[in-house]
């Protein structure tokens, strides 16, 4: 098409909208509109128009106005959809139901307080397209808090329906606390205890978590901050045998969680249930000096199954690791020195000139605070007079620890037809993947502390969102394992397993290039959220009259894209 003047004698020329055609070696043309009647300069415009001319350069038609950061909200929230996660907290949904969800992938994206997880979801402050996404750009912090509130009744169905997932007849299942500090006098959980953290000073809440075999947590349980980790035992056993329906299951927990009480009062009481722990340096010493644990066993050896009266019906397997011996000699070693350099300062003070530290209640608490520091009060003979301090390390009793360095004993309910010796080791250096659920809860990723609320319900479930988050995150990562540093595979196992776990060399590749093979950079967790996050929805005007707007996503590059294929979601969420 194109557009015609023609002349027409004295009057004006006829404009005409025109297209032509080749019939033959003639071209004939065809009158489609006459234009004559318009301006001149709308006439011009669309002369422009069908030559293919730009009428208005981009940047003069549009303007953006928001920009929202979106791709690793998209990646968050369509791992928890995909798991189902959303309708396992609620078969329908609701206004509560998004802002839990809301919670759970922020917590995730930006751990925050909910006052900040508030200014993040709403319109006018929002950090990401999380609030618009699941309706809730206008939810403020009480908003939130109900919503909490809301939560608490269903945990019990919640871990339910994940350990019907994660957890059946005869499993394994991991068990490990935790405690975290608490800003704030008012909660009832909150009591003076063990400090995990170092903030002795400070009131705490513990936590319990049951992971599975992988580390996939399945339930999570709030205690007084002054509750011993034996004491939360009996808890876990009723959760299973009650709740979850499981009548066969091996727990496993550390030399600190499942004691010789625990084993008799709880676990032996309840049928069914087998366990897997460690036992303690003490007991470790009775072995050795009963006769029963013989350094002999590991001239040409690493592990032995052994026995003792003192644990009828029991199995025992003995490991020794030199790697292990010789950290824990160095650090006795560098305790023992940094305890004499402070212990020789005391000892100083009570023959300088000026201001002479004298009598034994000064010099014993002056000396006591040194050992507090650095819980090697049993290594050390000490002689405290008025006037006189002298001290010196106890040979004989660090030979005797030192004789122990690098062995652990393994106690287990298990039968021998069940379980092999190697396995029983295996399945105890399980209690790592809890570990590292604790590191991702408490400061990698998730940041549970501090805990400032006030109400028992609240603290209850900001702790179950945290494992929630965690759920979501451990699924992600799972898919993810190819272009993260992490094991993306699982062999069988292989050698001694008390030697210390090692990355497959596919791992270690992946480490020393930080590419994959296909070029695909090989990052953290938390950088490919941050990658992932500078993919935006950008909200375009139009500065024409009528001011229309639309959204316009941004296109990911080809890692993005990977990305988002391993996680088995799309960006549109």
């Amino acid at each position: 098409m194109y557009i015609d003047m023609v002349p027409n004698r004295a009057s004006r020329p006829a404009i005409l909208l025109r297209e032509s055609a080749r019939e033959g070696s003639r071209i004939r043309k065809r009158t489609l509109a006459n234009l004559s009647s318009w301006p001149r300069a709308r006439v011009e415009l669309l002369r422009r128009v069908l030559r293919g001319d730009s009428l208005v350069a981009p940047d003069e038609a549009f303007e953006i106005v928001r920009s929202r950061p979106h791709g690793h909200v998209a990646a968050a929230l369509g791992t928890l959809r995909r798991q189902g996660l959303d309708r396992v907290i609620a078969s329908k949904r609701s206004r509560e139901r998004d802002l839990v969800v809301a919670m759970i992938v922020a917590r995730i994206l930006e751990p925050r307080s909910k006052l900040a997880t508030a200014r993040a979801l709403g319109a006018e402050t929002l950090h990401s397209t999380l609030g618009e996404v699941l309706g809730a750009e206008n939810a403020d912090e009480d908003e939130l808090y109900e919503a909490m509130d809301w939560l608490v009744p269903r945990q019990a169905r919640i871990e339910q329906a994940l350990a019907q997932r994660h957890l059946v007849e005869g499993t394994l299942a991991l068990y490990d606390v935790s405690s975290t500090y608490f800003e704030g006098r008012t909660c009832p959980l909150a009591r003076l205890g063990h400090s995990r953290d170092g903030k002795s000073g400070k009131l705490q809440i513990v936590f319990g978590l049951l992971c599975n075999p992988e580390g996939c947590p399945v339930a999570v349980e709030v205690f007084a901050g002054n509750t011993g980790d034996p004491k939360t035992v009996a808890a876990q056993v009723r959760k299973m045998r009650e709740r979850f329906a499981l009548e066969r299951v091996v727990l496993v927990g550390d030399r600190g969680m499942i004691t010789s009480a625990r084993i008799r009062e709880d676990l032996k009481t309840a049928p069914g249930i087998e366990w897997i722990t460690a036992l303690r340096a003490p007991a470790i010493r009775k072995l050795v000096d009963g006769g029963a644990l013989q350094m002999s066993l590991f001239d040409e050896q690493d592990l032995a199954e052994i026995s003792d009266p003192a644990y009828p019906g029991e199995r025992l397997v003995a490991c020794r690791n030199p790697l292990l011996a010789e950290d824990r000699a160095r650090k006795r070693e560098e305790l023992l020195q940094a305890t004499e350099r402070d212990l020789a300062k005391v000892a100083a003070a009570t023959t300088r000139a000026k201001r002479r530290l004298v009598g034994k209640a000064a010099i014993a608490l002056r000396v006591g605070k040194v050992l507090g520091r650095f819980k090697m009060k049993k290594h050390f003979r000490l002689e405290i007079e008025d006037h006189r301090f002298h001290y010196e390390r106890d040979l004989p009793r660090i030979a005797s620890e030192a004789a122990l360095d690098g062995i652990y004993v393994i106690r287990t309910s298990v039968a021998a037809d069940a379980l092999s010796a190697e396995n029983t080791v295996r399945w105890y250096k399980r209690l790592s993947v809890v570990e590292r659920a604790f590191r991702s809860l408490k400061t990698v990723d998730l940041k549970v502390r501090p805990i400032g609320h006030r109400k028992e319900d609240r603290v209850r479930a900001h702790v179950l969102l945290c494992m929630l988050a965690y759920y979501v995150e451990w699924h992600m990562r799972r898919a993810l394992a190819p272009i993260l540093f992490d094991d993306e595979t699982h062999p069988a196992p292989t050698g001694s397993p008390v030697a210390p776990a090692r990355r497959s060399p596919a791992a270690e590749a992946k480490v020393h290039s930080r590419r994959l093979a296909d070029g695909t950079p090989v990052q953290s967790f938390q950088c490919w959220l941050a990658d992932l996050a500078t993919l935006v929805k950008n909200r375009h005007r139009s500065k024409a009259a009528g001011a229309l707007e639309f959204d316009i996503t941004t296109t990911p590059t080809t890692p993005q894209q990977r990305a988002f294929d391993l996680l088995g979601i799309s960006i549109r969420v």
